[in-house]
This record gives C-alpha cells, sequence and structure tokens, in this order.
C-alpha cells in the first residue's frame, strides 16, 4: 500500500453489494466508491474495489458506467501509481465485456492510456490492457483506432517476452487487430514473424494454437509472405500437416497455399520434404477448410508436377531432335580427299 492510501478493507464493496438488491441501494453505493476514486488518499482502494466490482455481474457494470466512472478511470491510467493502474486498466477490461461500454470507453479517449500501461505498466497490467484491447477491437471501427493508436509493437513485445497468459492475450488481441486489413501489413513490420516461428518450435508447445492462426491471416499479405518465406517456416509448416492437431494442420495448410501461389521453389522444398502424403490425409479426413486448402495445394503441385514433366519431355525432344539433326548432317557431308584417295 503506497504511502498516503487509506486503509478501505479491500473487497468490501463486493462483498457488501452481495447482500444490496435494491437497484436504487446498489447505485447509490456505487455512486460512493466512484466518488472515493477522486478523494486523496482513497484512489488505489477504491479503484481497487471498481475493479471488483465490474467483475462481478452484468447489472455492476451497467451500473458503474452510468454512474461516469469511465472517464475517471481512464485518468487513472496515467498514474504513477502502479497498483492503481493496473486496478485502472482492469476496471475498464471488465466494464468491456458489456457491449455498450466498449465504444463509451474508446470515445473517452481510453486506448493511448491502455497503449501507456501494455508499454509501461506490471507485468499484470500489460496483460490486462492487452485483454482490453482485444475486447474492444471487437467493434470493427476500434480495429482501425487501436491499429493507429502505435498498440501494435507493443503487443508483439508482449507476445515475445510476457508470462504464458501475457502471450495468449497479446496474441488474441493481435489476431483481432489482423483481421483488418490496414493493421497487417504494421504487425509484419513490427518484427512478429520471427517471434511466432519461434513459438511454433518452443519445446512445450504452448502457442502453437495461436501462432499459426496468427501466420494464417499474415499470409494473404504481400509482406507477411515474404516474412514468412524468409524464415524458413516450409519445413515447420510439413510437420505440422502431418503430426498437428485438425485446426492447426488447416491453419498451416492455408499459409503453405499462400506460400505456394507463384513460388514454385516452396512447391519443390514441400515435395521433397514429403508433404503430398500428409496433404492427401488432409484432403480426405480433414476439417472442412483443412480439406480445402489440401485440395488446393494438391491441385498446385500435381499442375507444377505435370509442367515439369512435360518440359522434361519438350527438353529430351529437343535433345533427340539436335542428335538426329546433327547425324543427319554428318551423312549429308561429302567425302573428303583423304577418303577419296583411299578409295
Amino acid at each position: 500500500m503506497g504511502e498516503g492510501e487509506s486503509n478501505l478493507d479491500h473487497g468490501f464493496a463486493t462483498r457488501f453489494l452481495a447482500y444490496v438488491t435494491l437497484p436504487f441501494l446498489r447505485k447509490t453505493s456505487i455512486c460512493w466508491f466512484i466518488t472515493l476514486v477522486k478523494e486523496e488518499g482513497m484512489t488505489r482502494s477504491a479503484a481497487g474495489e471498481i475493479r471488483l466490482l465490474a467483475k462481478r455481474n452484468a447489472d455492476n457494470r451497467v451500473a458503474i458506467a452510468e454512474a461516469g466512472a469511465i472517464p475517471l478511470l481512464v485518468q487513472l491510467l496515467s498514474t504513477p501509481d502502479s497498483r492503481t493502474q493496473e486496478h485502472a486498466v482492469t476496471a475498464l477490461l471488465n466494464l468491456s465485456i458489456c457491449e455498450d461500454n466498449k465504444g463509451s470507453i474508446v470515445s473517452y479517449g481510453a486506448v493511448p492510456g491502455i497503449v501507456l500501461v501494455l508499454k509501461k505498466g506490471s507485468m499484470e497490467a500489460r496483460e490486462n490492457a492487452a485483454a482490453t484491447l482485444f475486447s474492444l477491437s471487437v467493434i470493427d471501427q476500434n480495429k482501425v483506432t487501436i491499429g493507429a493508436s502505435g498498440a501494435i509493437p507493443p503487443l508483439v513485445t508482449l507476445l515475445s517476452e510476457g508470462t504464458q497468459r501475457g502471450k495468449k492475450d497479446a496474441a488474441t488481441a493481435l489476431f483481432n487487430l489482423c483481421i483488418y486489413q490496414g493493421n497487417k501489413g504494421k504487425t509484419i513490420r513490427a518484427g512478429v514473424v520471427p517471434t511466432l516461428m519461434r513459438l511454433l518450435t518452443e519445446p512445450q508447445g504452448g502457442m502453437v494454437d495461436e501462432a499459426l492462426a496468427i501466420l494464417a491471416i499474415l499470409a494473404s499479405h504481400p509482406e507477411g509472405k515474404a516474412a514468412i518465406g524468409a524464415a524458413q517456416a516450409v519445413p515447420v509448416l510439413v510437420d505440422v500437416i502431418g503430426n498437428g492437431s485438425p485446426r492447426n494442420k488447416e491453419n498451416a495448410a492455408a499459409v503453405l497455399v499462400h506460400l505456394c501461389s507463384g513460388d514454385q521453389q516452396y512447391l519443390v522444398e514441400s515435395q521433397e520434404l514429403g508433404v503430398m502424403g500428409p496433404l492427401l490425409d488432409l484432403a480426405a479426413n480433414g476439417t472442412e477448410r483443412g480439406k480445402r486448402k489440401a485440395a488446393q495445394l494438391l491441385e498446385r503441385m500435381n499442375r507444377f508436377v505435370e509442367t515439369q514433366k512435360q518440359a522434361q519431355a519438350l527438353a529430351q525432344e529437343l535433345a533427340d531432335t539436335q542428335v538426329q539433326t546433327q547425324s543427319q548432317d554428318q551423312m549429308s557431308q561429302p567425302p573428303s580427299s583423304t577418303d577419296a584417295v583411299n578409295i
């Protein structure tokens, strides 16, 4: 507890309001705790109570927002007290579960403050900031706002260096943001692909699902395709297609479809790594999307093999024609003077 903080019983509001059933009394009690946020020495504890109240149930989330808590919580995102900051961002996360609150949180200018917490807060605060951005990005317009706020690089950093929970919060936020095409390039340029490839090959494998889902959505972007190819992803993708879960197989196949589009080197590499057998199995037994992606790859590979055969046949035909022409030229040449004397 920081200097000057009141010794307000943490969780008192939650326990107290558990017995308050009348809407008027519940709202009055919530307003009281919101008022305490403004009181010097009570801010941290009051923010903590609002955090717990917002977590408790849907009615509280509506009542807290209606009582004017959101702009106060937004102001607290920039407080130098790390614990108060953590309470504020987590309270906003809990409030954002209510769909009607998502727009209000953004309209009160919360996104820059949330990004600040994401960059400089405690690890728990950073995790909850990432989760808040994910929650807010459910609204399409918010994807644009969050992407333009500078949120993507610190999300990539959290994906790389966070706890397991932090990595998952960052991954879900990045996936949702990249549904908007304009955020894909920003995410790729923030260096996400090497991080995703590392997560794919970690021994514990706790982030494989998330990493492949993000790669699948980025592979459709030209910069994403180039970055994934440069990261030498093909062996990993082929291994997942052969040994991964049904969802991971389909995402790995989706990435490989984009890599092999117009790039014969990846088709050749995949074939040499033995992808044909796993693809045939995926086409027969995979998810519906997995079957489609496997069929696309098999079609491209069969077309490539057929093109190779035709090219080899043409080359052989040209070689045979050249040999035949040379033979005919030799036969049509008149005998030399030495041959004539010998005769």
